[in-house]
């Protein structure tokens, strides 16, 4: 799959997922942000408003800001006070006779004064506070990044120094601005960017449509989500996160698919991985990344001592060989952790053992890559161990089923197209390999192999 195939699917993925709220928003913004940036910007909002405030229009928006300041609107309103025995302003005769008739009468010295004064919180206003609050408090969280040689950054705050500085200026000091009541978490309102948006005023234009930009962003719009994906959060050369997340979502959908119903999805927390959990007669665990902290799994590869049968070790180089030449139909003479993406857990409903799939993800068509990723696929197997103990074979050194069934271990790579075996043409081998273009249709065979569900309705 070409990079533009990826971007439309995940663009799909999040839209289901990700913005109906069922996929853990922090996972997903932890996989798409940027490496430099810290913890704080695995809140999916915050990392939001960074892909918002990175876009060329907010910056030149900053730059003008101070300029169109000087012409800002504001409504002249008429209070009414009571007073006793002073006068402050204009006397309003009617009222205050009514005042003394209704509620102090032959009391002549109650006046009803009218003071004119500036409203500044008119709809427009209201408007421009947002969108200058919300570009200041992201550019503050992510000043230490902003001004630095990052190339998700591109050219729009970085040697902005002076413009930052502006805009602090604007927020702390232009009394225009700090008079401008801050908007409440509902506003502005749709009536308020209809007014700002009609506005005879530039300022109050741009600042409507931004706001509306940033809207449409939080609201899931295709089009801003796809240019979050594109533009600012991934590094534009570098596909492996947005393949590895095509490939966790399809695990999801495929699951959902088998198990006829939704999961329930986890929020991260430290050191702890679960993504999602499929209740049922056996329940089904799905950890992304640091492959299930939480659950004791280790994939730490420790020598056998026994020289007179195959170490672990020596099994993986002798197996991915194998498969490898299986897969390309290639007589290799030479071969030269953790998982990147997923681990499935099939929880025992007894005290027989759990089942689990390992997946090993290579963004990539280059042979090299891949017999990589399959002795690397093989040592996750070989060296899976629950609470100190491996999960296939045993502490016998005879013993050398090291790699489960040949279901339990599963390596994605990028489309290589005809010439390499079929997921039947590679039935016996120790792990299977699919292709992108393969996931939709073969990865429901290995979940029901593993699963241990009727594979006579599933492809082949």
């Amino acid at each position: 799959m070409n990079r533009e195939q990826l971007l439309e699917q995940l663009t799909e993925d999040v839209l289901a997922y990700v913005m109906r709220g069922t996929f853990p928003e922090r996972e997903f913004a932890r996989s798409i942000k940027p490496e430099q940036l810290d913890e704080r910007f695995d809140e999916y909002e915050l990392l939001l408003d960074l892909h918002f405030i990175l876009q060329s229009d907010v910056v030149e928006f900053v730059r003008d800001l101070p300029e169109h300041l000087r012409s800002i609107r504001t409504e002249t309103r008429t209070v009414s006070r009571t007073r006793r025995g002073t006068v402050d302003g204009r006397i309003n005769w009617g009222a205050t006779v009514k005042k003394r008739y209704a509620e102090h009468p032959r009391d002549a010295s109650i006046f009803v004064c009218d003071n004119r004064s500036e409203n500044y919180d008119i709809p427009e206003n209201v408007v421009l506070k947002k969108l200058i609050s919300v570009v200041h408090r992201t550019v503050r969280e992510a000043l230490d990044y902003l001004l630095e040689d990052y190339d998700w950054v591109s050219e729009t705050w970085r040697g902005n120094e002076d413009l930052i500085d502006e805009l602090q200026r604007v927020v702390e000091r232009n009394v225009h601005v700090r008079r401008i009541r801050e908007p409440d978490a509902y506003e502005p309102t749709e009536r308020m960017l209809t007014t700002a948006a009609d506005s005879r005023q530039q300022v109050y234009r741009e600042a409507a449509k931004l706001v509306r930009s940033r809207n449409r962003l939080f609201d899931g719009d295709e089009r801003e989500i796809r240019r979050l994906l594109e533009k600012t959060a991934i590094a534009p050369d570098d596909e492996n996160v947005l393949f590895e997340l095509f490939v966790l979502f399809r695990f999801v959908r495929t699951l959902e698919n088998l198990r006829e119903s939704q999961p329930t999805f986890q929020t991260i927390a430290t050191d702890r991985q679960e993504i999602a959990r499929f209740e049922g007669e056996k329940d089904l665990v799905l950890y992304h990344d640091n492959s299930a902290n939480d659950k004791d799994l280790s994939f730490l590869a420790v020598p056998d001592e026994d020289q007179d049968h195959h170490s672990r070790s020596d099994k993986v180089q002798l197996v991915s060989q194998a498969v490898a030449g299986n897969y390309f139909d290639k007589d290799y003479q030479n071969q030269t952790g953790r998982p990147d993406v997923i681990v499935l857990e099939i929880i025992s409903e007894d005290d027989t053992p759990n089942e689990y799939l390992i997946t090993e993800v290579k963004n990539s068509t280059n042979e090299d890559t891949i017999r990589r990723g399959i002795k690397e696929t093989l040592e996750y197997l070989a060296f899976l161990r629950v609470n100190e103990e491996y999960v296939f074979g045993t502490n016998n050194p005879t013993d050398e089923e090291y790699f489960g069934s040949g279901w339990n271990g599963l390596l994605v790579v990028q489309d290589l197209g005809d010439e390499t075996a079929s997921l039947s043409e590679q039935k016996g081998s120790e792990i299977a390999i699919l292709q992108a273009s393969e996931l939709d249709r073969e990865l429901q065979t290995v979940l029901r192999h593993i699963l241990e569900i009727d594979t006579t309705d599933s492809s082949q």
